[in-house]
């Protein structure tokens, strides 16, 4: 329902500038992107979960044909996506931390056997992912995430860590066919009910000086912006804006 309200909100947005570039006049009446042929430039069409996953990516956007009940699926430019980045509100917080505060100590263990002590990453901006095989959000922002690692791979002060509920045979066959770029750490239960989190994805985001910077559970079309806005805010030692 969320995925389908924000293609919605799309949908209309593009009406609404349409009809801002045109000069007419749009009759505004809820409909939903089911209600759409969507079709790229090529004139393939698209069904609607895939459309609806390309809409949550922030790379494109629909634009509605006038007088038809198709839409174009449209790539936004560079300069597009960060304008609309730069106006998304924050995603909601989640329920189990709250900003400023210290994250409680953890220490962790990854598949390749690499140890994560919190107290001991004094001085790095922190990612941390809970998520889990089963769970069709934390699937789908996998792609963006590992674009998020992709920026900071030289950047030896931002550390990623996704926290599975899963075991780690199960981990190796999903990610055989699903790479996922963060550090991962298998058999996560015990760490996540430490937090007391029991909805997924949960992200967040500690700064050097170990204390929360940003966090959420779900996925929205905010997520990803606003993870990268609170890694250069922790990188710089700023508040997030």
């Amino acid at each position: 329902m969320k995925l389908l309200f924000t293609a919605f909100l799309a949908c209309m947005f593009s009406l609404a500038a349409s009809a801002q570039a045109t000069g007419s006049k749009v009759v505004q009446r809820s409909r939903s992107l089911s209600d759409f042929v969507v079709k790229d430039s090529s004139g393939t069409v698209y069904p609607t979960n895939i459309v609806q996953g390309l809409l949550m990516t922030g790379k494109y956007t629909i634009r509605p044909v006038p007088g038809t009940n198709e839409a174009m699926l449209v790539p936004l430019s560079e300069k597009e996506r960060e304008f609309r980045e730069a106006s998304l509100p924050k995603p909601k917080e989640s329920n189990f931390f709250r900003e400023g505060d210290a994250l409680s100590p953890f220490r962790e263990r990854d598949m390749k056997g690499n140890k994560y002590n919190l107290k001991e990453l004094a001085g790095k901006v922190v990612v941390l992912n809970f998520w889990f095989i089963n769970c069709p959000p934390c699937r789908r922002e996998i792609p963006e995430l590992n674009e998020v690692v992709a920026k900071y791979k030289e950047n030896k002060d931002v550390v990623f860590l996704a926290i599975a509920l899963d075991q780690k045979a199960d981990l190796q066959d999903f990610l055989t066919t699903t790479p996922f770029d963060y550090n991962i750490v298998d058999d996560g239960r015990f760490t996540a009910q430490k937090y007391g989190i029991n909805l997924f994805p949960t992200h967040v985001v500690v700064d050097r000086q170990g204390k929360i910077l940003f966090h959420t559970s779900g996925f929205s079309s905010a997520t990803l912006p606003w993870l990268r806005k609170s890694i250069e805010a922790g990188l710089n030692n700023t508040t997030v804006k």
